[in-house]
């Protein structure tokens, strides 16, 4: 039986977007990098999110929150089993971007 491979957001064919810049934010010049921690279920969706690291303004992070809520996850597998697990998901909110 093999080790367990963590669960995947980065895959192309899965289309997840990036997070909406919210306009308030841009014109107050907000900046910052959200980790979140997200636990994918066996089906490949977030079934529970946290902020593990907040970018200092609540904006980007619910911003942040929305978009990964919806998005779609490579499942963790041992073996060809499918399983439960959590992953970080880093996110960034740059005006030079």
């Amino acid at each position: 039986m093999g080790g367990i491979v963590s669960p995947r957001f980065d895959a192309a064919y899965l289309q997840n977007p990036e997070p909406d810049y919210p306009s308030i934010s841009k014109r107050l010049g907000e900046e910052g990098r959200v980790v979140l921690r997200v636990h994918v279920n066996e089906a490949g969706l977030a079934d529970q999110l946290e902020i593990r690291q907040s970018s200092g303004h609540l904006r980007l992070d619910q911003a942040a929150l929305g978009t990964v809520r919806r998005w779609r996850f490579i499942p963790a597998r041992r073996g060809s089993e499918t399983l439960a697990a959590w992953v970080l998901v880093p996110l960034s909110f740059s005006l030079d971007a």
